[in-house]
């Protein structure tokens, strides 16, 4: 595109995007439009990478063999989530090297929910429905993200959480109805994961940085708010068939919006934790840059055997 001025390629970027066509990796885009992306897709993959962990530790836990192979199954799903993400960003020319080491040095973000504890069998059950029930609603609409790579990646993750969601479904529904013990370890999962997920979906419009730019360009379709208000209306449904009472004495029906009135989560709560101040931040931390320093041997061996290849 050489001689065409940075306003006509604007124009056309922005046609581009209008007219529904996806942007791929050798279009011109905006600076502000990579850097975006960049740091939307990082968080995301670092989200999976680090969502591993809290329920990683209840793999020799669990209480079967089929729930064991089930969960290594998740588990080993969100590893290639982190997988697919990075490989996307890697199109807007950063490496996936960079975006590691801004995971554990602190330079970039995850989100919020993985800093809290998986305490009991029923909190592994209370994340799938309600963790990934979040991650459906937000990332089923960024399957028609205006970034063509970021959008395929998201069609088969997509896929994959939907599995996320039904088994922690099933999970949590065997145990509700199951022994008295059982029921109220399934109420008590609930009680301390549902403001956490509402948080999942960030800061309300109004203090939102990035929402209305990333509407704008077509990377996110819907608002924050929006969004949690689809989640909200999604369990209360959900939760009547488990015979579990969502924590929140004000959620109740209001016809005239046609949804459903409730507690918003403490947005306090949510800037704490993601500046590193939530149950589990340091342990998290400390656990990737273990397993980062660990494997560092693995990757020298890797590069060698791609050098040696090579030659």
């Amino acid at each position: 595109m050489d001689g065409i001025d940075e306003l006509t390629r604007e124009e056309r970027f922005d046609a581009l995007v209008a007219a529904e066509e996806k942007v791929e990796p050798a279009d011109w885009m905006p600076e502000a439009y990579r850097k975006g992306l960049i740091r939307q897709i990082a968080q995301h993959a670092h989200s999976e990478i680090i969502g591993m962990q809290p329920e990683g530790s209840w793999i020799t836990r669990a209480p079967s063999l089929k729930r064991k192979a089930i969960l290594l199954a998740k588990v080993q799903d969100e590893a290639g989530h982190g997988l697919y993400l990075y490989a996307a960003a890697e199109t807007l020319g950063v490496t996936r090297d960079e975006l590691v080491d801004h995971l554990v040095q602190g330079r970039q973000k995850y989100s919020s929910i993985f800093n809290y504890p998986t305490l009991t069998w029923a909190d592994i059950g209370a994340i799938g429905w309600l963790v990934d029930g979040a991650a459906i609603v937000n990332q089923v609409p960024l399957c028609r993200c205006s970034y063509g790579p970021y959008a395929r990646a998201m069609v088969r993750i997509c896929k994959e959480e939907s599995f996320h969601q039904r088994q922690g479904y099933e999970l949590l529904h065997t145990l509700a109805h199951g022994t008295p013990a059982q029921h109220a370890m399934a109420q008590d999962a609930l009680d301390r994961w549902w403001y956490p997920s509402l948080a999942m979906f960030g800061p309300p419009d109004t203090d939102s940085v990035h929402s209305a730019r990333s509407i704008q360009w077509k990377i996110k379709r819907f608002s924050n708010d929006e969004l949690r208000q689809r989640f909200v209306d999604m369990c209360v449904p959900q939760a009547e068939v488990l015979g579990l009472r969502i924590p929140d004495d004000n959620l109740r029906w209001n016809p005239d919006r046609g949804a459903h009135d409730f507690t918003p989560p403490d947005y306090d709560e949510l800037k704490r934790v993601i500046t590193g101040d939530g149950p589990c931040n340091a342990e998290r931390m400390a656990h990737r840059r273990a397993a980062h320093d660990d494997g560092a041997w693995v990757r020298e061996a890797a590069a060698a055997y791609a050098s040696k290849r090579a030659a």
